[in-house]
């Protein structure tokens, strides 16, 4: 069973930053494919940004060059840098897990979720 809990969130203006972790327990997340989802009100769950265990990272095309997926071994944590953010990045912002070799941008593809942190993005 893996535990997620993710932190970080909050509220910024455009062009502003911030860094979402996620803490793991019950496996390692060198162990683990993981990624980073959100879903805005009234909108499906979508990827953003998904890495491999063997740190190959995939990232969705509204993310790519602004948002940085990376995961620290020693203290079994994910992180999600997130830079020059847009109004549209606001969310909630969920980590994922699957115990497996095969990442993926689809929600579908993971059995481990967290209860997920707010981002919010203002003009």
């Amino acid at each position: 069973q893996v535990q997620l809990v993710e932190s970080g969130g909050g509220s910024v203006q455009a062009g502003g930053s911030l860094r979402l972790s996620c803490a793991a327990s019950g496996y390692t997340v060198s162990s683990l494919s993981m990624g980073w989802f959100r879903q805005a009100p009234g909108k499906e769950r979508e990827g953003v940004a998904t890495i491999g265990r063997l740190g190959r990272t995939l990232y969705a095309e509204s993310v790519k060059g602004r948002f940085t997926i990376s995961k620290d071994n020693a203290k079994n944590t994910l992180y999600l840098q997130l830079g020059s953010l847009k109004p549209e990045d606001t969310a909630m912002y969920y980590c994922a897990a699957e115990p497996g070799w095969e990442y993926s941008l689809q929600p579908a593809r993971y059995d481990y979720w967290g209860q997920g942190t707010q981002v919010t993005v203002s003009s």
